[in-house]
């Protein structure tokens, strides 16, 4: 069975002391609130990491971050490493974020090199995928969509293939407002699916969760979760807004 999972992004927002707060905010409520299997993830900036891990170990809610290095350790400024971020007990790394690829220029061959380290040191990758509105306009989206996926994960062995949490975000509907109707969303999960079906075969391509992100909201998740294809969330804004969170995690059956 797919694991359902539900990710707060924060993104560049708050500061330490806003951070613990609202971390403290998320598990209190999921330990009185949230009764289902769904896991809670929360992914604050680097430098909340290790406070909010403290704070937060031993609860319904695992810690994440929001990127990592492309190598092992050495002369690297500002780098933070797989291996520091484990030592303080991330569980999750997100990679490939659009905001990442476009901000920072992060190519597919690139983030296959931090796949590759995240999956090595046994944390589980949240790897993004996603097309901007020109591209679904011009009808290149799947094929966007499924290249990124195949530059960036088909190296992979089954096995390690398993161990990835897709997130489909549509770039579009990131942070604008603007949410793909469920009839797009289900379209492109079941097209990723297959889309690993083709190359992994189908028992292996059954179980990979894939998170649906761009613009997701309490009053819009339950009809985004009811889809067969789509088995949680990787939540921007909404997740820095506990009861928000919560609300779109109780979404989730």
């Amino acid at each position: 069975m797919r694991k359902k999972i539900i990710a707060g992004n924060w993104k560049m927002n708050n500061d330490l002391e806003q951070g613990l707060k609202l971390a403290s905010e998320v598990m209190n409520i999921a330990k009185d609130e949230v009764n289902t299997d769904t896991k809670i993830v929360i992914c604050p900036p680097f430098i909340h990491l290790a406070s909010v891990g403290k704070l937060i170990a031993g609860s319904k809610v695992a810690l994440g971050a929001q990127n990592c290095s492309a190598k092992v350790s050495g002369a690297f400024t500002g780098e933070v490493s797989v291996s520091m971020l484990k030592s303080i007990g991330v569980e999750y790394v997100i990679l490939g974020h659009s905001e990442r690829r476009e901000y920072f220029n992060e190519s597919n061959a690139f983030l296959a090199e931090k796949l590759n380290l995240v999956l090595a040191e046994g944390l589980t990758p949240i790897f993004c995928c996603g097309e901007t509105l020109a591209q679904r306009n011009e009808g290149i989206h799947i094929d966007f969509v499924c290249q990124q996926l195949t530059d960036s994960l088909f190296h992979l062995s089954p096995e390690q293939m398993a161990k990835v949490v897709i997130a489909y975000e549509p770039i579009w509907a990131i942070g604008t407002g603007v949410t793909a109707s469920t009839e797009q969303a289900e379209e492109m999960h079941k097209m990723i699916r297959s889309h690993f079906e083709s190359k992994y075969g189908k028992e292996v391509a059954e179980e990979i969760t894939i998170q649906y992100g761009g613009s997701c909201k309490a009053s819009n998740a339950p009809e985004l979760f009811s889809c067969s294809d789509i088995d949680g969330g990787l939540i921007g804004g909404a997740s820095l807004v506990s009861r928000d969170f919560i609300e779109i995690v109780k979404a989730m059956k």
